[in-house]
């Protein structure tokens, strides 16, 4: 039995560099896309894959990227994240396009543009890292979980354009996970990054990694549609509880 390819997007680091090391341990081929090449690079050798080149936010990159994936049996859609925590009558629109392009038209560009080759695989896999904030609201959150809630109906819409073929669609839902996701919102302010996760006990990169593998690997016939993962300390988006 040949090698089966999955494909995974933002994979330069957290949530998207686990998956990479958890598929390859599962004896998947790892096709790495990001923007960060000098981490990419690394990464891709370390576990005999190949890194692209991918900014899901440029059309003609993504175009670029799937050129070079010749087959693809698992796309892990992973490349978002968030900008800024303002309420609504503070909204900085350039950081709305940012998570509008990034999360959802990001995640639709690079599966559109692999649908043929999972769809020919016979045995396809779109499995797409969205977040608790696709599913609840929070104030101060509004162009996240716009973004996260429309990526959501996007994965799940798919679910149901292709039921009968030849493809299963997965969407992981974290809750807290430590990776530079604060950092990244809070424009590199590595103190306020740093107090999303204090006197709490997050998950790890590798624990939503574990659910990714675990669902690409289930026997054909066997969807699961959607899973939720949080830390055990984690309520909502909005409830934590913090040991003081």
């Amino acid at each position: 039995m040949s090698t089966r390819t999955a494909v995974i997007t933002g994979a330069s680091a957290g949530i998207g560099a686990a998956s990479a090391r958890a598929l390859a341990g599962a004896g998947f081929h790892v096709v790495l896309g990001a923007r960060r090449l000098d981490r990419l690079r690394p990464l891709a050798e370390e576990l005999s894959g190949t890194a692209l080149p991918l900014d899901v936010t440029d059309a003609d990159s993504v175009t670029s990227f799937a050129d070079r994936v010749p087959e693809c049996h698992v796309l892990v859609n992973n490349a978002g994240g968030a900008r800024g925590l303002e309420r609504v009558e503070a909204a900085d629109e350039d950081n709305w396009h940012w998570m509008w392009q990034t999360n959802v038209l990001g995640t639709l560009r690079v599966t559109r543009a692999l649908l043929p080759r999972l769809l020919a695989s016979g045995d396809g896999h779109v499995i797409t890292v969205t977040s608790i904030a696709g599913h609840e609201v929070y104030d101060g959150g509004a162009g996240y979980t716009s973004a996260k809630h429309a990526q959501s109906a996007l994965h799940r819409t798919l679910r149901s354009e292709h039921l009968g073929d030849p493809l299963r669609l997965t969407e992981v839902v974290p809750g807290m996970v430590e990776t530079e996701f604060s950092l990244n919102r809070f424009g590199g302010d590595a103190e306020r990054a740093a107090a999303v996760y204090r006197d709490t006990h997050p998950l790890t990169p590798e624990d939503v990694a574990e659910v990714i593998a675990f669902a690409a690997t289930r026997p054909p016939h066997v969807n699961l549609d959607q899973v939720v993962v949080k830390p055990r300390a984690q309520y909502d988006g909005s409830r934590v509880h913090r040991e003081r």
